[in-house]
């Protein structure tokens, strides 16, 4: 069944959706949409990251939902299906996970065909920090490090159990310099056992540098898990709005994911302003 309504119509409606405040999900900030000779490309910002994203939005040429694939009567009903599963995909992690592809200053993601951030039996996440933890690395609330020492010393307890060494990350707790703490486990019911972890610090009080402190995964682990370990940390920088993230470790796939030699030395990977490199963007 042929769809009854104009490109035109399709392209204002999505417009109307994905450009007012408040559209789609919090940390999603629209820039503009752009007609293309097929389609759509939706352009946002992300959070604090540096990057100008894009996803494209083909039109639709059957009165279908690209989100339920059930039957729709409009063009705007189709462009509020369109934000409802942008809003999905974004809850779902789409810019951590996507393929990217740099196209006329935009990192274009993919949302059909976003591989796993995670190598199969292994899974990656937040380091959980207590409250009080996540409160005082305001910079307004520096006065209350010394009360967060006790608890930045049991921080972590079950990745020191597990046989990982935390002192690195409970160090930046106390200072109130730690931006990213993730843990990688098997991927199971119990979410057990602990088999990796990386953690990372404001190299500046602007928060424009990220620094790489530590990266370790068990013996026997994949070295896979380690890939995705720093690919993910680099995305939470990114997502922070760090410009760059360096490090002074030899960690062998940082080259891969394209760290390069400093001046002063070191390596650097610079988060926005040029095209990333194949192994974070998924081009070949």
């Amino acid at each position: 069944m042929a769809i009854e309504w104009s490109r035109q119509e399709i392209f204002g409606a999505v417009r109307a959706c994905v450009l007012r405040t408040g559209a789609v999900t919090d940390g999603y900030s629209a820039v503009d949409v752009k007609a293309e000779p097929d389609g759509m490309l939706v352009i946002f910002r992300w959070r604090r990251d540096p990057n100008v994203y894009a996803i494209e939005v083909a039109f639709p040429t059957v009165p279908e939902s690209p989100w339920t694939g059930l039957a729709v009567a409009s063009a705007d009903e189709w462009a509020a299906d369109v934000a409802a599963r942008l809003t999905e995909e974004f809850a779902t992690g789409l810019v951590s996970r996507s393929r990217r592809v740099i196209r006329n200053g935009y990192v274009v993601l993919d949302t059909y065909d976003a591989p796993d951030l995670c190598p199969a039996g292994f899974f990656v996440s937040s380091v959980h920090l207590d409250d009080e933890i996540v409160q005082s690395f305001s910079p307004l609330r520096r006065h209350d490090r010394e009360a967060v020492s006790p608890l930045a010393s049991k921080a972590g307890s079950w990745l020191a159990k597990a046989g990982m060494d935390v002192v690195i990350p409970r160090r930046l707790i106390a200072e109130g310099t730690l931006a990213c703490w993730l843990q990688a486990y098997v991927d199971n019911a119990r979410g057990r056992p602990f088999v990796g972890h990386v953690a990372a610090s404001w190299e500046d009080e602007q928060r424009t540098t990220v620094r790489l402190d530590l990266v370790h995964i068990r013996p026997g682990v994949p070295s896979e898990v380690r890939a995705a370990l720093v690919r993910l940390v680099v995305r939470e920088a990114a997502e922070s709005g760090a410009l760059r993230v360096v490090t002074a470790l030899e960690t062998p796939e940082l080259h891969a994911l394209g760290f390069r030699p400093a001046n002063g030395g070191g390596l650097t990977l610079h988060t926005g302003g040029a095209a990333p490199p194949s192994d974070l963007t998924g081009e070949g």
